[in-house]
């Protein structure tokens, strides 16, 4: 039984994430605005259309002289003398011998069927629509909404570049900047309360781990002595024994952020991705300094050199990746503000002998599978999260 259980989720990502793309709730409103302009340009042109009818300009003269229009409107533009009218008239019925009758409904109520006709006046006709109470001359803004018109199509072009052109290629240029960044993520001390208290089974290796958490908590007690605490500890055991666990658990009881990553995560089809994600890594790491930063399956970069691919001294991208690793912990001094580097692997005879040398991962800690008093209290410990009856022992 493990002590690294359920409640060993993945922490969040503090800062940056991955690329980012666009919802798809937020595309499909900018699908329907797009499909829903044309068409309501297209009823609206419709129902214009429905009950209007150009007339010519004989029909105009006679519906004016007959007095049969109702009300209506002159837009007069004084560089063309260019006259739109628009209005509403009585529908009428001419005869054969130019009688006219109007048009009137079952209940009786005349019919009314508005006009539109677009040409130049003769000056009589203007003069007499001009005196008539029922017209009305407007002299538009011509200029600025054929602005606005004839402008509108190229914003609805641009926006459509800008959400779907320029926003992937944004995307994609931010994808092609994380090239080198590191996919650690970052557990921050008030996210982290994992404590010693949800780890059991493995009190050894705890004992051992204590001295981590004093350091980081009190760097001073050990600098003023002149005393270096270990840059790497290794923590060895065979796999779901707790060592993910037990390294955050570290990281909550000194009260520090916590980076997690795993070796995998650096190893890239690129040549130097892997090695540029080690540097950014270390580079967070000292900006939030103290804290912890532990590299799960530390073997998938560690391995050792020697015989890689049956060639010795191989240089391909696994292997910068662990020179970098190795020249980074190296960097480190024993500062007010020290970063621990904690890795877990279950195959530690096949790293690299330079991984294991004094200066770096120096210390291994056994976290072995629990006896039968360790497995009781982790089931203790997971019991506490369930409902119980009564009669369970």
């Amino acid at each position: 039984m493990s002590s690294n259980g359920p409640n060993n989720k993945k922490p969040e990502q503090d800062g940056e994430g991955g690329d980012i793309k666009m919802p798809p709730k937020t595309l499909l409103v900018w699908i329907a605005i797009l499909g829903l302009i044309p068409l309501i340009m297209f009823l609206q042109n419709k129902a214009a259309t429905r009950e209007q009818k150009p007339l010519n300009y004989a029909e105009l003269q006679f519906i004016v002289e007959n007095d049969l229009v109702e009300k209506g409107v002159i837009n007069y533009d004084p560089q063309s003398r260019l006259q739109e009218i628009t209005g509403r008239y009585r529908e009428y019925q001419s005869s054969s011998n130019g009688d006219i009758s109007l048009v009137r409904d079952e209940n009786g109520v005349e019919t009314l069927r508005t006009f539109h006709i677009k040409t130049l006046l003769l000056d009589s006709l203007e003069q007499q629509m001009l005196e008539s109470s029922k017209f009305k001359a407007t002299q538009p803004n011509t200029m600025l909404t054929g602005f606005l018109f004839s402008i509108l199509p190229f914003l609805i072009i641009a926006a459509l570049i800008y959400f779907f052109l320029i926003r992937q290629i944004r995307n994609a240029g931010k994808g092609a900047l994380s090239f080198g960044k590191s996919k650690a993520r970052m557990l921050s001390k008030e996210k982290n309360r994992t404590t010693f208290k949800d780890v059991a089974g493995v009190d050894e290796a705890k004992d051992e781990l204590n001295e981590i958490v004093d350091f980081l908590k009190t760097p001073e007690r050990y600098t003023e002595i002149g005393a270096r605490i270990p840059k790497g500890v290794l923590l060895v055991g065979p796999p779901g024994t707790g060592k993910t666990l037990l390294s955050k658990a570290v990281a909550g009881e000194a009260g520090v952020p916590f980076f997690i990553i795993s070796g995998s995560e650096f190893v890239e089809l690129f040549v130097g991705a892997g090695a540029a994600r080690v540097r950014d890594l270390f580079e967070q790491a000292k900006k939030n300094a103290p804290c912890i930063i532990f590299i799960d399956e530390l073997d998938a970069i560690g391995k050792s050199r020697s015989g890689s691919m049956g060639v010795v001294g191989g240089n391909d991208e696994r292997e910068q990746t662990l020179n970098q690793l190795l020249t980074e912990m190296d960097g480190f001094a024993s500062t007010d503000k020290p970063v621990i580097v904690l890795a877990a692997t279950n195959q530690p005879e096949v790293l690299d002998a330079a991984l294991l040398r004094p200066g770096r991962f120096d210390r291994q800690v056994l976290v072995d599978r629990p006896d039968l008093s360790g497995r009781k209290t982790i089931l203790e410990i997971y019991a506490k999260k369930v409902k119980l009856a009564d009669a369970v022992d």
